[in-house]
């Protein structure tokens, strides 16, 4: 499937937050991209550009286009309870996600192709999909022969944050997705609720 590969330094810019991993260069140039970034003034948003700009924003955290982004809206929005937290807890269960969450890579894009490389197993079976939705009580682990690469292992011995919905065993390289997170423990900067308001227009 087709995902951005275009400068990630860019993007961030355009939110004005590292939305897409490192945003080291935020505090020296923080003004939009292009060659008039600088001079130009920024107009304030109306209702609907705001609405698709936090849209916007979740689509590239997550690594997700608009047709899948839509079917997990409409995913979210048939099942019980709030929509907008449905959808975060929805995206947070992806399978490169996870892996990301978990400290197995460093990113969500090298979550994404460690998935796509076969080299996460769920339920000690292979899977190769990173839209791949995990359910309560899935274990996630490194395939048997991928635990050895020095790319990996690197990574999951550096010191990782904790999440309190995984579990996470450095020494075996097993996880846990223990349940849905509730909206208030996911750290990222997404207002849901314009993006629901977007969809019911």
């Amino acid at each position: 499937m087709a995902r951005y590969n275009g400068p990630k330094t860019k993007i961030s810019r355009i939110f004005g937050e590292p939305i897409l991993g490192n945003g080291k260069w935020l505090g020296k140039n923080s003004n939009p991209p292009g060659q008039h970034g600088e001079k130009r003034k920024r107009k304030t948003l109306g209702e609907y550009a705001l609405q698709l700009r936090e849209k916007q924003k979740a689509k590239y955290t997550y690594g997700v286009l608009e047709k899948q982004f839509r079917k997990t809206y409409e995913e979210a929005n048939r099942r019980k309870g709030v929509t907008g937290d449905n959808l975060i807890k929805l995206l947070e269960s992806r399978l490169d996600n996870t892996v990301f969450r978990m400290g197995i890579a460093p990113s969500r894009p090298a979550a994404r192709q460690l998935v796509s490389h076969k080299h996460i197993e769920v339920n000690g079976e292979v899977v190769n999909i990173p839209s791949y939705l995990l359910k309560a009580g899935d274990v996630i682990t490194i395939k048997e022969g991928s635990k050895n690469r020095t790319s990996i292992t690197s990574v999951v011995a550096a010191k990782n944050p904790k999440y309190s919905w995984l579990d996470f065993n450095e020494t075996t390289f097993t996880g846990t997705f223990i349940t849905y997170p509730e909206r208030e423990n996911v750290p990222e900067n997404i207002k849901e609720q314009l993006i629901v308001e977007l969809y019911n227009k």
